[in-house]
């Protein structure tokens, strides 16, 4: 479910859908979108290539994106075709960054002004990881002066965002309230994995042991 809403929102933001409705509800038409990507053969930099990450690639994969990742845990991918790579890559080389890391220290605003600067102009970026992994005093910056092009949140610091906060009624961002998760299918997996978790500890075999 969560890599379902990381795709929405990738494809929301990278054709401007947000821009583009408000029009329509306006009875505008015909509203070019004049920074809209289009995905076949354009660089999806995924950072992070868990389970969540994985599915992301092989749904960009089927769009005809090409997909780079940077994960510190892994050399080598396991989806084919896609390369892994450094952050820096990521960085450099990326249309669109999609962000599935976890929040700890070294992840704390990995997204900042200086990682800002060093991706492409134009770039979108999609968080439905952690909201401290993105510094967003850097990230409005980055949409006010046009480096990032738009990006999609599902995540924030703090959640929610308090109203008028510079990230919200924007036409080129998407905030959704941490929801991605939320389908029926992935909440009764998720009660589904916390019962068996339970039960295997109660029969004395625990699973993902944090010491």
């Amino acid at each position: 479910s969560t890599a379902e809403h990381a795709m929405a929102l990738l494809l929301a933001v990278t054709k401007g859908l947000r821009r583009v409705s408000r029009s329509a509800d306006r009875g505008v038409t015909g509203v070019p979108a004049p920074s809209a990507l289009e995905l076949d053969g354009a660089t999806l930099g995924l950072v992070g290539l868990g389970r969540i990450g994985v599915r992301v690639a092989v749904a960009a994969r089927a769009l005809g994106m090409t997909v780079i990742a940077a994960d510190p845990a892994m050399a080598d991918s396991p989806v084919e075709g896609v390369d892994m790579t450094s952050l820096e890559g990521i960085w450099a080389g990326s249309d669109v960054v999609s962000l599935h890391a976890p929040a700890v220290a070294e992840t704390h605003h990995l997204v900042n002004a200086d990682t800002i600067e060093a991706m492409k102009d134009g770039v979108f970026l999609v968080n439905c990881a952690r909201g401290g992994l993105v510094d967003q005093e850097a990230l409005v910056a980055a949409l006010d002066s046009g480096k990032v092009a738009g990006a999609g949140l599902d995540v924030t610091e703090p959640e929610p965002l308090p109203v008028g906060h510079p990230l919200l009624g924007r036409d080129d961002v998407v905030v959704t309230p941490h929801i991605a998760s939320s389908t029926r299918a992935g909440r009764l997996r998720l009660f589904a994995h916390a019962f068996d978790h339970a039960l295997a500890a109660l029969a004395g075999q625990p699973r993902h042991v944090v010491s």
